[in-house]
């Protein structure tokens, strides 16, 4: 009996991964779900905004009710630990799957996500999320390797107002700005490019053509 309570005593805590993997029913092995779902990969993401989002489910302006269940009773720094776990994941990203859709539609999709539409107010894609669309540490996610679904439902949360960012929300205001064709254009799109050798958001300056909150320091 007592070399049982000593075992007990001496048995190894778990660690923080083993702590992460019931996030990997919908996000996948280590963050990485398959191409064909619609959760988005979340491994490798900066952890500026992985925190950020998860914030956004804890206070309400993201509507998840598994989400939300999660992270509502969790401390600010153990999310701030969350965000710091997957981030640090690196893993090859899938091959993506064929999105089809005649060709003026991805060429609208590719045009707003390159260069935009100026007369309707609507910055390029790659203003903020990076020329190769790979994100922008510390705070903007990469566009690359996420399911069209995901994308379009997105765009569609923030043009409908169900998704929300800390104010000023300057992504409501470029989804609300987009018609439904150029919301399943863009998704679609993005959806269907290869993600580059090196994924990691680079860590650079850059000025954002809107005020968003989600980008000012906490």
């Amino acid at each position: 009996m007592a070399a049982g309570v000593h075992a007990a005593e001496i048995a190894p805590l778990d660690d923080f991964a083993q702590r992460m993997q019931p996030c990997a029913a919908c996000h996948g092995r280590e963050g990485r779900p398959a191409t064909e779902g619609y959760s988005p990969r979340i491994a490798g993401k900066p952890a500026g905004y992985l925190y950020e989002q998860l914030l956004n489910f804890r206070d309400g302006r993201r509507v998840s009710p598994m989400m939300s269940y999660m992270v509502d009773r969790q401390s600010e720094a153990y999310l701030r630990r969350m965000a710091e776990f997957f981030s640090q994941q690196e893993f090859p990203y899938a091959t993506p799957r064929v999105v089809r859709r005649d060709a003026a539609s991805m060429a609208r999709g590719e045009q707003l996500v390159r260069k935009g539409d100026a007369a309707h107010s609507i910055p390029a894609c790659m203003t903020c999320h990076g020329q190769q669309l790979t994100g922008i540490a510390p705070a903007v996610p990469g566009l690359l390797g996420l399911p069209q679904y995901y994308l379009a439902a997105q765009l569609n949360s923030w043009r409908q107002g169900l998704r929300h960012a800390r104010a000023p929300d300057c992504m409501a205001e470029i989804a609300q700005a987009l018609q439904a064709d150029d919301v399943d254009a863009v998704s679609a799109w993005l959806a269907s490019q290869p993600v580059p050798r090196d994924a990691r958001a680079p860590l650079q300056r850059f000025e954002a053509p809107l005020r968003c909150g989600s980008l000012e320091p906490r």
